[in-house]
């Protein structure tokens, strides 16, 4: 089998199988407008939405009176008097059971808790999210046993950090690599390997480690002062500069077999499972950032006059402007309806989870940028540098640093896109991937044939029309109702390029990464539009016209990036990029790289990550 084979094969062992509840991203992609399963959005009962409320205004006060971001970002630290004070308000603990110590509250209040912190200091919303997202208390409150809750929740809800450990020096999404290894001993499991990118490790007293067990990986709850764990360097990043990175070495460190986290070799599947809801931290902490820069962009473009008339007046700046207000406005309806999803627990929301994470992402960069070019020379000059000189301190260009990260972390845009598409297409491949899969003889593909004839024969026709069709669909929806409609209609396009895709590349499909990744783009448009004009129906009921303006703007903008990416799937570059970075990588180009000098340090491109003890200082700091 070959290393491609063997990581393929681990990837699809970890994903889950089942679909046991409706899921609207999966029905999107088929073809299938399924307004029904999000609409109306599940809503938290009373009592629990003045809780949220409460703790909202009490973290509100905290981050004006006790937060100093400009502090954070100057010393490249969050200090541990703000560390506390958060653990006193619940801040580690917002989604952990009452029982536990935490604050039990919804993954809405969360994700607004986030997007609150994230406005104000990204690094701070990093450290509370890799906390609770996919540090300790995730996976154990998914997959932990009653005295592994009984032992570690307590502890995360009061404040006691902690971090998750997948990457290695040698491994990002490709866990089939993984080096590190726990090999088990009597009544412990004894772990060897390195860590990079430990998100928390340098402060952290749980960790969550994955490590090779055999042919499988599992997860454990591991103390971070165990014997054995050394945390030899603490990294130092273009942005987030407060965060708490570091590279953990384990050296024959034991830890309990009751630690073990679900069983043996289920560690992958953990992690992913966790991060069907552990992903919507992310748009929070990206809508926080949209919404800052709309004050921003408002405020400065009234302020500044050039020709005449204010900035914001001349239609270059206004279009920004309004990709800006339209794309917050946007990515808090995502946000907002992927976590009462989350809440309301009625459907499986993997697909719109991973969606909102790869969106969010993408499109709070672009505002970031945009928001830069509109502050022009201000926007690239640091707020520091800006406040000595008597101006505002706006921090936009650390904001951008800031958020560059999100379109790595936790899945990049790429292996985002596959991912998606790899459920986009699982109808597609329970039906037919037997007919597609070279390795099996003619009569099992008869059989698998006869098999996808059903399926076709009755799903194909129903992507010939739909209620986008009909002018009077959505009515509910006003002005509104003609972007649902384009949803709908575009809905059925996608499956059908989707299947013509199938057709056409059968099992080659998976290669072919340009055409799944604008197919996953625009089901993300098409979920971010059903998401704005959801709340916009919404926030209509006490704001009149002034959010279904907003709404019907970001709709068109969607719908315009979509069209374009529809365009792409058949007329492209993909073949022509695909040979010439072939040639380039093989040295055919090099004259293309005459006449420069290369400032990097010299350096293998990736460090050895040797077995053994640590030579280096240990640079463990927790926070007590």
């Amino acid at each position: 089998m070959t290393d491609y084979a063997k990581a393929r094969e681990v990837a699809e062992q970890a994903r889950e199988k089942e679909w046991s509840r409706p899921s609207f991203g999966k029905q999107l992609f088929l073809g299938n407008f399924r307004l029904d399963l999000v609409h109306p959005a599940p809503a938290l009962p009373e009592a629990e939405t003045k809780r949220g409320e409460e703790f909202l205004r009490t973290l509100r006060r905290f981050l004006e009176t006790q937060v100093d971001p400009a502090l954070i970002e100057r010393t490249s630290q969050v200090p541990d008097e703000v560390v506390k004070g958060l653990a006193e308000l619940g801040a580690f603990g917002i989604t952990t059971d009452e029982e536990y110590g935490g604050l039990g509250l919804s993954h809405l209040d969360y994700g607004r808790a986030l997007m609150l912190v994230g406005s104000y200091s990204p690094a701070l919303s990093t450290l509370l999210s890799a906390h609770q997202s996919i540090g300790v208390p995730q996976p154990l409150k998914q997959f932990g046993t009653p005295e592994q809750k009984q032992r570690f929740l307590p502890r995360c809800a009061k404040g006691e950090v902690s971090a998750f450990l997948l990457t290695e020096p040698d491994v990002g999404s490709d866990p089939a690599r993984l080096a590190t290894t726990a090999v088990r001993d009597g009544d412990d499991y004894v772990l060897n390997g390195v860590k990079l990118w430990t998100t928390n490790g340098v402060v952290a007293g749980l960790l969550v480690v994955m490590a090779r067990t055999g042919t499988g990986i599992s997860a454990f709850v591991v103390e971070a002062d165990s014997p054995g764990i050394t945390v030899e360097r603490r990294n130092a990043f273009m942005g987030l500069r407060g965060i708490e990175n570091g590279v953990t070495r384990f050296h024959d460190v034991r830890v309990p077999a009751a630690n073990l986290i679900g069983r043996e070799g289920q560690g992958l599947k953990i992690a992913l499972t966790t991060l069907n809801t552990g992903r919507l931290s992310l748009p929070a902490v990206c809508a926080g950032t949209a919404k800052w820069a709309v004050k921003i962009a408002r405020e400065w473009s009234n302020e500044r006059v050039q020709w005449g008339h204010r900035v914001g007046d001349h239609e270059a700046v206004a279009r920004k402007i309004a990709f800006i207000a339209g794309t917050a406005y946007a990515l808090e309806a995502v946000m907002d309806l992927s976590c009462r999803l989350a809440d309301d627990e009625s459907n499986d929301i993997r697909i719109e989870a991973a969606l909102a994470k790869l969106y969010a992402s993408e499109m709070a960069w672009k505002v970031a940028d945009e928001l830069v070019q509109i502050r022009g020379g201000r926007g690239y000059e640091t707020a520091a540098s800006l406040a000595a000189r008597g101006e505002r301190g706006v921090p936009a260009e650390q904001v951008l640093r800031d958020v560059r990260i999100n379109r790595i972390f936790e899945g990049s845009t790429e292996i985002m896109h596959l991912l998606i598409a790899r459920e986009a297409v699982d109808a597609h491949l329970t039906v037919a991937g037997e007919l597609i899969d070279p390795s099996l003889d003619n009569r099992t593909k008869a059989r698998a044939a006869v098999k996808a004839g059903g399926f076709y024969a009755r799903w194909l026709p129903t992507l010939v029309a739909g209620s986008g069709n009909r002018p009077g669909s959505y009515t509910e929806f006003g002005p509104l109702a003609q972007h649902l409609r384009y949803v709908e209609r575009t809905s059925r396009k996608l499956a059908r390029s989707t299947f013509y895709g199938m057709s056409r590349w059968q099992g080659k499909l998976e290669h072919r990464q340009g055409f799944l990744g604008r197919i996953v783009d625009v089901g993300a448009e098409l979920f971010a539009i059903t998401a704005t004009c959801i709340r916009a129906r919404e926030e209509s009921a006490d704001l009149g016209l002034r959010p279904v303006e907003i709404a019907d703007t970001f709709c068109h903008q969607a719908r315009l990036r979509a069209d374009a990416l529809f365009d792409r799937l058949w007329d492209n570059s993909d073949s022509r990029d695909v040979r010439l970075a072939h040639y380039l990588l093989e040295g055919r180009y090099t004259f293309l790289e005459e006449g420069i000098l290369d400032p990097s340090i010299e350096g293998p491109w990736i460090a050895a990550a040797e077995p053994g003890p640590s030579a280096t200082e240990n640079v463990h700091r927790p926070i007590r």
